[in-house]
């Protein structure tokens, strides 16, 4: 498998602390079978700044001090960039990456609990200069969670999603699980991968995730998640089914 999205170059962010954590985490992707890791430190968080070049510097020297640990992992580079409004002009001064460098695939994150009022035009303008963007857990965000026709739209205009692992198997609260297999239902969302941080409580369980959605939808959607990630990284373009409005029973709650 690919992951597509995961905290594993050492020192970066709240991710991996040292080399020896980033070591211990790749052999828990060799575990779950994963061969490839787009490593995606966080930009622009308010918290983390990680730039273009500093990332590939550190991925080159992960790559090599895997090889020489003999775990067979692949890192590539990526990055997880916090939504802002001159995301535009960040690509152009070569301070976004985009996923595997020369793609046009690009991760970008929401705040928590807000969805900036600037995202859909921002996020319409990224598409015009040739990019696709890529917004990553959008389970987790609150305002799309009590307002899904939000994420309807944004995937409806060209926007890719992706849905995190151990949100699938209840880690992050039944809320969250429920709202990532509506989802999921709704063809909402174009890629599963781990957000991995660590090995202890924020561990891949991308392998549990795939099994939870075999059992659940079908072998098929499971080879679709894993050929969208085979593309992404090679820079080939996804065609997704066509988005589904989720659907809520009001006299029922939310969930």
């Amino acid at each position: 498998m690919i992951d597509i999205h995961c905290h594993i170059l050492p020192g970066m962010d709240d991710g991996a602390r040292t080399l020896e954590d980033s070591i211990e985490m790749a052999k828990g992707a060799v575990a779950q079978g994963i061969h490839t890791i787009v490593a995606t430190p966080h930009h622009r968080n308010n918290q983390f700044d990680n730039y273009y070049q500093d990332i590939i510097a550190q991925v080159n020297d992960l790559n090599q001090k895997l090889q020489e640990a003999n775990v067979a992992v692949e890192i590539l580079p990526g990055q997880e960039t916090r939504i802002y409004g001159e995301l535009s002009e960040g690509l152009l001064l070569g301070e976004i990456l985009p996923v595997n460098i020369d793609t046009h695939y690009i991760l970008v994150e929401f705040p928590t609990t807000t969805v900036p009022k600037f995202s859909k035009k921002l996020l319409y303008d990224l598409q015009v200069d040739g990019y696709i963007p890529v917004i990553v857990h959008p389970e987790r965000n609150s305002e799309l969670l009590s307002n899904p026709h939000m994420l309807y739209e944004l995937v409806k205009g060209g926007v890719l999603t992706q849905v995190t692992a151990a949100s699938l198997v209840g880690k992050f609260g039944k809320k969250i699980k429920s709202f990532s297999h509506e989802i999921i239902q709704s063809n909402l969302t174009h890629f599963i991968a781990s957000d991995a941080h660590n090995i202890h409580n924020r561990g891949f369980m991308l392998g549990e995730a795939m099994q939870e959605i075999e059992n659940i939808y079908g072998k098929e959607i499971v080879y679709n998640y894993q050929e969208n990630a085979e593309l992404m990284i090679a820079g080939k373009s996804i065609v997704g089914d066509m988005p589904n409005k989720i659907e809520r029973k009001k006299f029922l709650g939310i969930f």
